[in-house]
């Protein structure tokens, strides 16, 4: 007996051929999953859904592939609000970095299950998550049933000893865990604080242990010229030379990538991450979305922290990264809309590396699956089904969603996570969380 039947949804896939991206939508279709896989997609009445241990009537919804953050620090949740209208210097120098000195261990726990429920309320199912005290992180994921790519930060200043000891050991702890929804990498945080020895190290673990590399790069063209001042080299280049860009490596920003780092980048194995409210919010200018998918290289979304983004929604971050684009060129046709939903979905898993187990329904892949309203007034009267997910959407509009195979939420009500419980632990940590005392930060910001 199969174990789940999505029934009569409207199913869709994006698809690319020689002319570009194509947006397919299945009326009247049926999605089959087996244990955490997809078993099969049919027309509606081709199986007795008395057949199946659970049916979720998937009529009046869009049932496509669960969103795909691949750029997080989803447990500095607890300082959303506490840095705005401030420029890139000053938002690390003035507040986050001092903020983050009152981290502990058990607050990532409860901050991580908080972005989780935003996530998946959000229909957000897998999240590339860089931060510290990664085996809290860990077990929020592994209890709230999603999937995740987890690294723990690292600086230079903290010494050689945490690539082994704290990045390498938690990366062999965990990856694999949780039937396989855990998977790990090597987070060293970026090269304005890591000096080249402590990147070389950290690639050769990440080649080691055989995990991907997550790493901020080329933030801004500030850091690359500051870069090319001092050094002769974009940060881009630094990355190359001490063997980061060996390894697959996901790259988070690279707005002030040159177009000799986007060819060397092109014959690696990279991913970028990109997080378009982010750049909006602290002036970072426009990363070359285009220019990296043009020669190749895959590009996915990201929320980055909501200390600059203020929240973890996708669908707002897919919206402003096809109206950047679109104004970057000022050319309306730039970015059509399945090309941003093939991004949001498999491109998103690519960068990550997963795209041959998610991204996209179809037969074989993961269960990772949200079923989607476009019932409300918003949406209303609805001509495009692609355009209302991409410029419509709200975050409430995702019904139901499904990871591995299991029902994580069904009709908004999330079924892993105590909410009140987890309101309540994030929210006696907010007198002790706010303090900021600039002495005490955790880093310097120089470009």
């Amino acid at each position: 007996m199969t174990d789940l039947l999505i029934h009569n949804g409207l199913v869709l896939q994006t698809e690319r051929q020689a002319a570009g991206i194509t947006l397919k939508l299945l009326p009247n279709h049926d999605v089959l999953v087996r244990g955490n896989r997809i078993e099969a997609i049919e027309p509606t009445g081709q199986v007795n859904p008395s057949h199946f241990r659970r049916v979720i009537d998937a009529s009046e919804r869009v049932v496509m592939p669960g969103l795909i953050n691949t750029h997080a620090h989803t447990s500095m949740i607890y300082w959303r609000g506490l840095a705005e209208d401030v420029n890139l210097e000053a938002w690390f120098n003035d507040y986050i970095w001092p903020l983050e000195s009152n981290l502990h261990e058990g607050d990532v726990y409860w901050g991580m299950l908080l972005g989780l429920i935003e996530m998946i309320e959000a229909g957000v199912t897998s999240v590339n998550d860089h931060y510290f005290y990664m085996d809290e992180a860990a077990q929020a994921v592994e209890e709230a049933g999603t999937r995740a790519l987890l690294g723990w930060a690292m600086f230079s200043s903290n010494g050689m000893a945490q690539i082994d000891e704290v990045g390498g050991a938690f990366a062999q702890r965990w990856d694999g865990a949780a039937n396989g929804r855990i998977r790990t990498c090597i987070a060293p945080h970026a090269p304005y604080t890591c000096d080249d020895d402590f990147l070389r190290a950290s690639a050769i673990k990440a080649r080691r242990l055989g995990v991907p590399i997550h790493i901020h790069v080329a933030e801004t063209h500030e850091q690359t010229n500051a870069s090319l001042e001092a050094r002769g080299i974009t940060p881009v280049q630094v990355l190359e030379q001490t063997g980061i860009l060996d390894s697959h490596s996901i790259l988070a920003h690279v707005c002030g990538a040159t177009p000799s780092d986007i060819e060397l980048l092109a014959d690696r194995r990279v991913g970028i991450a990109h997080t378009a409210k982010t750049y909006l919010k602290l002036a970072m200018g426009y990363a070359p979305v285009v220019e990296f998918r043009q020669a190749g290289i895959p590009v996915g979304l990201g929320s980055d922290g909501v200390v600059s983004n203020n929240t973890l929604n996708l669908w707002e971050v897919m919206r402003l990264m096809a109206l950047m684009q679109k104004t970057r060129f000022e050319d309306a046709t730039v970015m059509p809309i399945p090309e941003a939903l093939h991004i949001a979905t498999y491109e998103s898993a690519a960068v990550l590396g997963w795209e041959d187990r998610l991204g996209e329904l179809k037969a074989g892949k993961l269960a990772d699956i949200i079923l989607v309203d476009l019932n409300g007034t918003h949406h209303q009267p609805l001509y495009n089904v692609g355009a209302s997910l991409v410029y419509n959407m709200a975050a409430g509009d995702v019904r139901t969603v499904i990871v591995d195979g299991e029902v994580v939420m069904y009709e908004r009500d999330i079924l892993t996570i105590d909410r009140q419980q987890v309101l309540a632990e994030v929210h006696k940590r907010m007198e002790r969380m706010q303090r900021r005392e600039r002495a005490k930060r955790i880093q310097t910001y120089r470009p």
